[in-house]
């Protein structure tokens, strides 16, 4: 039998189907993923409102949320606070707070109430040696499909990097759209990294081969470019 410390830390894995729930939010009732399949989806959970920390992170989100629509991503957040709190807080964010040049944020996204702590079990969000009844910093990112393809997890007291986390859903969809691999530190514009070679035969013609548009460090080392232009056109809606 399951005691309550391993469900509240029990999480899925990279590669697992996203669980389900259904919930309320602040714009509705949303069934997890099945109202956004077609959709990239970023479910993210949060300490608590009325918090600094996470009152910039929202304002930050809100504030790219062009970026992830275009895209094609759903942004759906969560805390284990009650639904009133969350709409109060979000209404105190539009009216009253401006931040590095933020100011009138309407969060426009669901954010969704879990005052029972299911949602946040099934995801691993509760990290009882961090704190056992508010949601550590979780971002799971969910492809069109329903699988989870990238998770972290950050501490109660760091802010995320919303760069990174743009940066993430940018390296997805262009390692799905081109069949490539990225490299460290990868922006769109850099080369991209060239399936290693699966045969003898292949590693031998990729470095006795000059191609134009591929440069190789060793047989199994190798990078080509790909235009920021040319995943703009693959990738951005509208």
């Amino acid at each position: 039998m399951e005691t309550n410390q391993e469900i509240t830390q029990s999480m899925p894995r990279i590669g697992d189907k996203a669980p389900s729930f259904t919930a309320k939010t602040t714009q509705g009732v949303i069934n997890f993923p099945e109202d956004f399949l077609g959709k990239w989806k970023i479910l993210f959970s949060h300490p608590a409102d009325f918090t600094p920390v996470c009152t910039s992170e929202f304002m930050t989100f809100a504030s790219m949320q062009k970026d992830f629509d275009a895209l094609n991503c759903q942004l759906v957040g969560l805390s284990v606070d009650g639904l009133y709190s969350h709409i109060a807080w979000l209404r105190t964010i539009k009216d009253k707070i401006e931040y590095k040049g933020m100011k009138d944020v309407e969060v426009t996204f669901p954010l969704i109430e879990d005052i029972t702590m299911e949602v946040a079990k099934k995801y691993g969000m509760i990290q009882p040696n961090e704190n056992s009844t508010q949601a550590v910093r979780a971002v799971f990112f969910v492809d069109p499909k329903g699988i989870i393809r990238t998770i972290i997890y950050y501490p109660l007291s760091l802010g995320r990097n919303f760069d990174e986390l743009k940066r993430i859903l940018l390296g997805l969809q262009t390692a799905d759209e081109f069949g490539v691999a990225l490299p460290a530190d990868w922006r769109p514009g850099d080369e991209v990294i060239v399936p290693t070679a699966g045969s003898c035969g292949v590693a031998k013609e990729r470095m006795e081969a000059k191609e134009e548009d591929m440069h190789c460090y060793d047989w199994f080392f190798c990078t080509k470019k790909l235009s920021k232009e040319a995943i703009e056109n693959a990738l951005l809606k509208g």
